[in-house]
């Protein structure tokens, strides 16, 4: 490994901690209230809204791809 190689990985590593800082003061915190939102089914005939599940049981987002 040549000394170039490291200079560009502690330039990446800099890069990447920076970006990280920033948007994980943005993240929410462990206990907070997740912001409520409006997603459609897999039917697309449906919204469903997360407040509408409030204290009635979990809720699991599962993404993916359905091609």
């Amino acid at each position: 490994m040549t000394l170039d190689f490291f200079r560009k990985t502690a330039h990446y590593r800099k890069t990447f901690n920076a970006w990280q800082l920033k948007y994980d003061a943005l993240a929410p915190k462990k206990g907070d209230q997740a912001p409520d939102f409006i997603l459609t089914d897999v039917s697309m005939e449906h919204t469903v809204k997360l407040s509408d599940y409030k204290g009635k049981k979990p809720v699991a987002l599962v993404f993916g791809s359905f091609t």
